[in-house]
């Protein structure tokens, strides 16, 4: 399949702009057993819960997803929306622009994407949840080969970190593995240009600047991994700030989270840390702008507790925490995560309390 070009930035990311420092994790060493950089893995995951990642070895599987991503979305909008993700709780499938809210007062996201499930990626031509447009059919061995990569990366990150939670060995991979519904799943983003098929301007916020390109969130599974195209415009608001700062995008580096499972299941050891996506800084703010997600999320149908039952250290520190002891009860992870993708939807919404109620483990009013 010949490679279809996809637009670099123009222009680099702003040398001088201020941007959060995050702890650098070498994969490599990781899986070779390293303690000391086990030791910055756990450190980055009870800290800001974000890091950079190194020589995860995904690099080479990067750009023909992005190569899918381009001919999805030069599809005609009539071809698309059959594969829309719907209203329902549904991700898998594709996202125009402008369908989900990204706040309280209801302005909408400027990002399109394509999401495909891991359960499709790795059944086909077995349909598990869901079908998908042609352009995706056609690589579909790019698609499987990214996420059987990104799967392994992220389950050697948890299985190197039970040890230091007190979990059994294995624990964490039983909550994911293989063969059982989940919402893990592979997703290329495309903010467009300005002037470009598929661009939407961004809404004003209450301060009078624009609104987010994807507003402020916890992410909904265990760990996520970012590939970015050397663009900005990622946030964190770390613990205790009221002052969102940037993450500076290195070149060979995926950006990993934990999300809110793993938090949960950790009794909040490890931070699930709130985040939003704004348009780049100047003079980025007129590229378009590419980007490539693994999400690893638990079954569907397992229970989102702490895992207090399987390590005394989980116990005492869910005892101890807020936000575990606020959690609500019978939530499983397919609840947590339908009830937050369908409740972001701009036809759900009745007003703000719908975006306070598709909020996850996030706790600050500044992203309120």
């Amino acid at each position: 399949m010949p490679s279809i070009d996809i637009q670099y930035p123009r222009t680099d990311f702003p040398a001088d702009l201020e941007c959060h420092p995050l702890l650098v994790v070498d994969f490599a060493k990781v899986k070779a057993g390293d303690e000391q950089e086990i030791d910055q893995l756990y450190n980055a995951c009870t800290n800001l819960g974000f890091f950079y990642l190194q020589n995860h070895g995904i690099e080479d599987l990067t750009e023909p997803m992005f190569d899918m991503g381009r001919a999805t979305f030069s599809l005609p909008e009539e071809e698309l929306l059959p594969f829309e993700q719907g209203d329902s709780g549904m991700s898998a499938g594709y996202k125009a622009a402008g369908s989900n809210n990204v706040d309280a007062r209801g302005n909408l996201d400027t990002i399109q994407f394509i999401n495909v499930a891991k359960d499709d990626a790795l059944a086909y031509p077995q349909v598990r949840q869901r079908t998908y447009p042609q352009t995706v059919n056609d690589r579909i061995q790019t698609v499987t080969g990214f996420v059987r990569a990104s799967d392994d990366v992220l389950q050697t990150l948890m299985a190197v970190l039970e040890p230091r939670i007190g979990l059994p060995a294995g624990t964490l991979a039983a909550l994911h593995k293989e063969g059982n519904l989940s919402g893990s799943e592979s997703r290329v983003i495309l903010k467009s240009a300005p002037g470009d098929k598929g661009y939407r301007p961004e809404g004003v916020d209450e301060n009078g600047d624009p609104a987010a390109a994807i507003g402020a969130h916890t992410d909904f599974g265990s760990f996520s991994m970012l590939h970015g195209r050397g663009c900005g415009g990622l946030q964190v608001l770390p613990p205790g700030s009221s002052k969102w700062q940037h993450i500076r995008p290195l070149p060979g580096h995926a950006v990993c989270n934990v999300g809110d499972t793993l938090a949960v299941y950790s009794g909040n050891i490890f931070k699930s840390n709130i985040h939003r996506v704004i348009p780049p800084p100047p003079p980025q703010d007129q590229d378009e702008r590419w980007s490539l997600v693994y999400f690893i999320r638990p079954a569907y149908d397992n229970p989102l507790t702490p895992l207090s039952d399987k390590s005394e250290i989980i116990r005492k520190h869910a005892e101890q925490d807020a936000a575990m002891q606020a959690l609500p009860k019978g939530e499983t992870a397919g609840s947590w995560f339908q009830r937050r993708i369908k409740l972001q939807r701009a036809k759900n919404r009745t007003g703000p309390e719908t975006w306070a109620q598709s909020r996850g483990t996030e706790h600050a009013p500044a992203v309120a």
